[in-house]
């Protein structure tokens, strides 16, 4: 009998440390007019009168567009924390009904997360693939004075004026064999950039053989957030860090070195 409740009583605290770990999540709906619906999760220890915390924000891809919130919890930063990863940041993860995403409609988020959360306005910072690849850049490219860092993965951008993303630390990511959206679209951006001679916040990686789906990889790596992390408004040259590097090796070990071993995300 002591042995049955002394299980019981570790399950439970196992339970209650992975939820810690994990944070606040909190959905977000209808709170902004003619805008998304979006979950916000705050992690351990935040305190809504201390340290100004950095905030990421996720842009998901075409499959998990529509009304069930619940759907973007399918993979990106939000599963990532479930699986073990440790994101030291306010993370807001919206919902697009559908169609491409709209770079006001998501400063309107940031807004008003910054207005309601401890936000530090230095360290914002935005990734997302495939569709959420094209809101990354055309959300950055937009605000780029707003944005201390972007990740865009497996997309490309619709904005005709793609300056912006020049003005910025961009790190754009892709595979050669992604038969969903082809890696020519993000060439497309780079070379924009070249002919500008905007080049000097870029880096840009072709992953040699990698699918489309194979990118969400990149959510699951610690790496991915220190990259994003390592940057700030508050760095009048704006460097992007270079040292940091995503190998192919990084992508296949990266559900392997998960903490917490449950079963991977579901791509489409």
């Amino acid at each position: 009998m002591m042995k049955r409740i002394a299980v019981i009583f570790f399950a439970a605290m196992f339970a209650l440390t992975a939820l810690a770990q994990e944070g606040t999540v909190i959905a977000k709906r209808n709170v902004l007019f003619d805008g998304y619906n979006f979950w916000v999760r705050t992690p351990q220890g935040y305190n809504p009168h201390g340290p100004r915390q950095p905030l990421v924000i996720f842009l998901h891809g075409a499959s998990l567009c529509g009304h069930d919130l619940n759907r973007v919890k399918r993979y990106g930063p939000l599963d990532a924390i479930t699986k073990g990863v440790d994101i030291p940041a306010v993370i807001v993860a919206p919902q697009n009904p559908g169609g491409s995403w709209k770079p006001k409609k998501l400063d309107d988020i940031l807004e008003w997360t910054k207005a309601h959360y401890n936000i530090d306005s230095t360290r914002v910072y935005v990734l997302g693939m495939s569709l959420g690849g094209y809101g990354t850049m055309d959300f950055a490219g937009t605000y780029p004075h707003k944005i201390a860092a972007a990740m865009a993965l497996c997309g490309g951008c619709t904005l005709r004026d793609q300056s912006g993303l020049g003005k910025l630390p961009l790190w754009i990511m892709h595979g050669t064999a992604d038969r969903a959206v082809s890696v020519a679209k993000s060439k497309i951006v780079v070379s924009y950039l070249q002919a500008a001679r905007a080049t000097e916040h870029l880096r840009y990686d072709w992953l040699a053989g990698a699918s489309h789906g194979a990118l969400a990889r990149i959510f699951y790596l610690d790496k991915t957030y220190e990259w994003l992390m390592s940057h700030t408004l508050d760095d009048p040259s704006r460097e992007v860090n270079r040292e940091i590097s995503i190998t192919q090796t990084d992508m296949n070990n990266a559900y392997r070195m998960l903490s917490q071993k449950k079963r991977e995300p579901v791509i489409e």
